[in-house]
């Protein structure tokens, strides 16, 4: 019996799981998508940013993060466009930013978090319906039924509970593997706006902050 035919005789539950299933692939390719253009090299972008800031060339390291494209350098970008406005409207420009793009890389794991715990349960719910069945046919044969009669009954309600386990493990797979991935981005991105609020401090007040290991020793 090929899976075709498996999930036709599964009954009328198989469907909500089968558009869980649809719903959460569409969020897996495009959180993918999203997270694989986020990725930025960050201690070389650190690097151009703390020259050009030196320099006092914000303009130059605004364009630079435009080019960049990534949820670190729009929440820098942002931030810089208020150094005229003093350190702490800059700092309040990068943490708003910076909340903004995190909520725009989570987008759609709530809904792939749900998909992994109802998917199980659609499965749960399409077996207690076989089995009901099942044992109103017992009733209409007045028990009198042979295995035979209940075997294709049952099996059939089964499909209902694997084909759900298996859509919810998946979906949960995939949910831990993009929220460790978007926990990193949110990591580096918080390393980064440090470094430049401290390297833009250093240029405004002409007070050298020491350099933090760390920070250089990113992770690319």
């Amino acid at each position: 019996m090929s899976l075709l035919e498996m999930f036709f005789q599964g009954g009328f539950i198989m469907w909500p799981i089968l558009i869980a299933s649809v719903v959460g692939v569409a969020i897996s390719i495009d959180r993918y998508l999203v997270i694989r253009k986020a990725r930025l090299n960050a201690p070389k972008f650190l690097a151009a940013i703390r020259s050009m800031v030196k320099k006092k060339d914000i303009d130059g390291a605004i364009q630079f993060c435009m080019a960049e494209k990534t949820p670190a350098s729009n929440m820098i970008r942002k931030g810089l466009r208020k150094v005229r406005f003093g350190h702490s409207r800059v700092k309040e420009a990068i943490e708003a930013a910076g909340k903004q793009e995190v909520t725009k890389l989570e987008k759609g794991l709530s809904v792939l978090a749900t998909i992994s715990g109802i998917a199980p349960l659609m499965g749960f719910l399409g077996t207690v319906t076989g089995m009901i069945g099942a044992f109103m046919k017992i009733q209409d044969l007045q028990g009198s039924a042979s295995p035979s009669d209940l075997a294709s009954g049952i099996w059939e309600a089964l499909l209902t509970t694997a084909f759900g386990l298996g859509v919810g493990i998946i979906a949960l797979i995939f949910y831990n593997y993009f929220l460790a991935k978007i926990t990193k981005l949110v990591n580096d991105m918080e390393v980064i706006s440090t470094d430049v609020l401290d390297s833009l401090e250093e240029a405004l007040t002409g007070k050298e902050l020491p350099p933090d290991q760390d920070e250089l020793e990113m992770e690319l």
